[in-house]
């Protein structure tokens, strides 16, 4: 169904009206890009996209959706002056609407959706779906910040909010209880032992340098190697099959010294090749974070009898390792 606001002759107030577009499944199911098409060709034919309709300044008269809030929002978090987010966080973000926010309250007018049901249904929702007493504080501060976002031309708030987290039924987040997966000597041992080359080298550089694993897959030979491969320069990261100069935080930029021994080990997996990826697809992409995780890491750690984790289990192994060292934090 597609919902929108129309105007009806005679009357002062618009009508929220509904239209079918496609059956949920069967003959004449759509795509998801042909349903937002359709959508659009309703609402254009019922002359209800006018340019006084759509404003990016949400009046409360309007009934703009909380769906629809959500991309104005988004997009202003993106280019505003004063810390926007990243590009990549943005995609993390809509990601996040797209399964957990929009498929309960996405419909509601923002007037609605700002309301206590409307939020406690989606706490609800998110605490069925056994996601974590973190996860649901955060996907819950995304809706807020949604609703927040809403302005009139003096910049007030149209739907000021002071959350009740015991009326929401918001988790409380423990930091003891959290999953905080990790792995010891024995298992970093054995992943560094493993028979493929590739995988062998990747666990191995994860181990020893700390870094994201979108940054040792973003590492391109004839760019980030400096001194006969005992620096690292990292300068961007691989985010899905891309490449990225938007790394996660400005500290990101970084040049990082590498033992002698595993320098040695980088050499000889390189081989003689000059440039590309150090990990690569056969297509010459960037390998999938998932796939790693899911194809090669977790069956390990399960054949092991380890608590799976994705590869943020390495980070959380060399800051340990450096700690029973006495490393200084610096």
């Amino acid at each position: 169904m597609v919902r929108f606001w129309k105007d009806i002759p005679g009357q002062e107030k618009r009508m929220h009206v509904r239209e079918r577009i496609c059956p949920i499944s069967g003959p004449g199911l759509l795509s998801k890009s042909e349903r937002k098409r359709k959508a659009r060709e309703i609402i254009q034919a019922s002359g209800a996209d006018s340019p006084e309709y759509f404003k990016q300044v949400v009046k409360q008269d309007i009934g703009v959706t909380f769906r629809e809030q959500s991309e104005i929002w988004l997009k202003h978090a993106l280019t505003r002056k004063r810390k926007p987010i990243r590009a990549t966080s943005a995609e993390d973000i809509q990601r996040e609407l797209d399964k957990w926010i929009l498929p309960e309250i996405g419909d509601l007018p923002l007037s609605e959706a700002a309301k206590y049901p409307a939020m406690k249904g989606l706490v609800a929702r998110m605490n069925a779906g056994l996601l974590s007493p973190k996860s649901v504080n955060t996907y819950f501060r995304i809706a807020a910040a949604v609703v927040s976002s809403a302005e009139d031309d003096d910049g007030n708030p149209l739907y000021p909010r002071k959350w009740d987290p015991e009326k929401l039924d918001l988790p409380l987040v423990d930091p003891k209880k959290q999953r905080r997966p990790t792995i010891d000597e024995r298992t970093m041992t054995f992943l560094a032992s493993c028979r493929k080359p590739e995988e062998r080298m990747l666990f191995i550089l994860c181990g020893a340098t700390g870094m994201r694993i979108g940054e040792v897959l973003g590492l391109e030979i004839d760019k980030h190697f400096a001194d006969d491969f005992t620096t690292i320069l990292v300068r961007q990261q691989a985010k899905g099959s891309r490449l990225t100069s938007d790394v996660k935080t400005s500290n990101a930029i970084r040049d990082i010294d590498i033992h002698p021994e595993v320098a040695k080990l980088l050499r000889e997996f390189n081989a003689n090749r000059k440039s590309g990826l150090l990990f690569s697809s056969q297509k010459r992409t960037p390998l999938s974070k998932s796939n790693i995780r899911n194809r090669i890491l977790y069956p390990i750690l399960d054949m092991m009898g380890v608590e799976k984790g994705g590869p943020h289990v390495f980070r959380r192994f060399r800051a340990t390792w450096l700690r029973k060292q006495k490393a200084p934090e610096d």
